[in-house]
């Protein structure tokens, strides 16, 4: 009978340590979690930069033009840039821009609309990688 008591002994061992590893996984997670939510709330207002002549000289003038998400106002999109970019947002312009219809030879169709946002930053900050045009 001692055959028995000893892997009795051994699973009583391994549930034990078992729970221990999943104490300690949980605060993890939790911490993991935090972290995502963030992400979260700001993926979904950035779209991208808006790459234009127009927007190119806007960058000499310290604004930048971004699109947005239609369901995005100026306060997530001036956390969004202040966080993504370390810059500080001074003034933020929203603008609503129609879908338009096109032709291609018979066949009628229409260009997607868009809402892009226009972001003045404090003076002497720049956001690096949108081309400034001369």
């Amino acid at each position: 009978m001692g055959i028995f008591s000893k892997t009795k002994q051994k699973k009583e061992k391994e549930t034990e340590t078992v729970e221990t590893a999943v104490v300690s996984k949980t605060p993890v997670s939790e911490f993991n979690g935090s972290d995502g939510a963030e992400v979260k709330l700001f993926s979904g207002v950035l779209v991208q930069p808006r790459v234009s002549e127009k927007a190119g000289q806007l960058a000499k003038l310290n604004k930048y033009v971004f699109l947005v998400e239609f369901g995005a106002n100026k306060i997530s999109v001036k956390k969004a840039v202040e966080k993504t970019y370390k810059v500080k947002v001074i003034r933020i312009n929203v603008i609503n821009m129609r879908s338009r219809e096109r032709m291609f030879g018979r066949i009628k169709g229409k260009t997607s609309g868009f809402r892009k946002a226009i972001v003045t930053l404090k003076q002497g900050d720049r956001i690096e990688g949108i081309v400034e045009t001369a």
